[in-house]
């Protein structure tokens, strides 16, 4: 199935190239497809798709069942191919009867669930302690890193960093929005990187770099590994990187890190993405690195977002 201004609305959803950025695959899903699709499974709320695992693989089936068993390969064959590897997820216009704030939340949530699980199977999130994470960015925040921080760009990074999981891919679903401006999703695929063989051929790229977390991920222990992973199947790199979250040992690490991000920051091919409400974006998380550029101040300013991440079937 090509991505290229391909129309398959005849089974449920449309795929076209992102009109600025030739990377990113946007898929349309259609009206009539997640008018079904919540049909077929809003007996299940979500408190229920959080207490039984298989629940999330059957509404994953029941989505690819209305797509004639088509969405599931194009999400991973897309995810899997290094030349795209991210993938822009939205709904046509849906009806008023999703204008309701929790009936619109809970569609979101089993759509995005369904999506995952097509695509793999989400690793624990150690902060929310389920599958998947909700958490709010309003004006003014005293967490403990810059997830929820409003007024600071979100640098560039890989989640799954400083866990010992594997972290293939992740998805990132904006819930809800109101009173915001700014706050776009920021994309960088490591191929595009100007520097990137200026990093990945230093001393440092392979050597064991310690990883730690703050208290509010709720993960205990440290770990270790390169910035730099196995190459993939065909030869190029794959990254793993945090600006936050990474302990330098001594002035050599650290400045090596410290120009690292300087150039991440400062390049040019990065992405600014929008996202509608109950839209998500899925990246493959070793080719692609992701941040959040920062919002214009209000004081009543609030997004909801769901992220989830994992590994692939």
């Amino acid at each position: 199935m090509s991505s290229h201004n391909n129309s398959n609305i005849d089974i449920g959803f449309e795929i076209n190239q992102h009109k600025d950025y030739q990377r990113l695959q946007v898929v349309t899903l259609s009206q009539e497809l997640v008018e079904k699709f919540d049909e077929s499974t809003s007996q299940y709320n979500v408190q229920s798709i959080e207490y039984k695992p298989f629940l999330r693989f059957f509404i994953a089936n029941c989505l690819n069942d209305l797509t004639h068993n088509t969405l599931a390969e194009f999400l991973s064959n897309t995810l899997n191919n290094r030349s795209t590897g991210a993938i822009l997820l939205q709904c046509n216009n849906l009806d008023n009867r999703y204008h309701n704030h929790d009936t619109l939340i809970d569609l979101n949530i089993r759509l995005s669930t369904a999506i995952s699980h097509l695509i793999g199977l989400p690793n624990l999130d150690s902060m929310s302690g389920k599958f998947y994470a909700r958490f709010s960015v309003k004006n003014e925040d005293n967490s403990d890193s810059y997830l929820r921080q409003a007024h600071r760009r979100m640098e560039l990074h890989n989640d799954g960093t400083y866990v010992e999981e594997k972290t293939d891919w992740v998805l990132m679903q904006k819930i809800i929005e109101s009173n915001v401006e700014g706050g776009e999703s920021l994309l960088l695929h490591l191929d595009d990187w100007t520097d990137l063989q200026k990093f990945y051929e230093h001393p440092l790229a392979k050597e064991n770099l310690r990883w730690g977390s703050p208290s509010s991920k709720n993960v205990d222990y440290k770990t270790t590994h390169p910035i730099f992973l196995d190459e993939d199947e065909d030869g190029k790199p794959m990254m793993s990187y945090i600006d936050q979250f990474v302990e330098p040992k001594n002035m050599e690490q650290g400045l090596y890190l410290y120009e690292l991000g300087e150039s991440l920051e400062s390049d040019s091919a990065t992405y600014s993405v929008k996202l509608n409400e109950g839209s998500m974006l899925i990246i493959n998380n070793y080719f692609w690195l992701h941040g959040r550029d920062k919002f214009t101040a209000n004081k009543n300013l609030h997004r909801e977002l769901l992220r989830q991440r994992g590994v692939f079937n």
